[in-house]
């Protein structure tokens, strides 16, 4: 399993604008091959950064997730929404692995 750990630099004043286009992939990726994690806003310190997660088994995967996304009519017009609002100034992608024992380890407060 590997994870796209993505870091968008975004402009803080269309916050909204970037939480309709994280939303829309909420349909777009799983249909795509996808696993969606999450997108998540900047909510206490730095306002101008967020970050999308997408899992998928393997690089290959997610190398044939991106195929079937540069070929989906609605991810297109998504990818074109963002880039007439200037959503999205940067962003970067990073590929991670799990350590298997940290996964949904929940700890009880001391």
């Amino acid at each position: 399993m590997i994870t796209c750990f993505i870091r968008y630099e975004i402009d803080p004043f269309q916050r909204d604008g970037f939480a309709t286009y994280a939303d829309n992939w909420a349909r777009i990726i799983p249909r795509c091959g996808g696993g969606l994690v999450g997108y998540f806003l900047p909510h206490e310190g730095t306002n101008d950064v967020a970050w999308g997660l997408i899992a998928c088994e393997s690089l290959a995967a997610y190398e044939a997730y991106r195929a079937r996304l540069r070929g989906d009519d609605e991810a297109r017009a998504n990818f074109a929404f963002a880039a007439s609002r200037r959503l999205i100034l940067r962003e970067s992608r990073t590929f991670t692995e799990p350590v298997a024992s940290t996964l949904r380890a929940r700890g009880e407060p001391g």
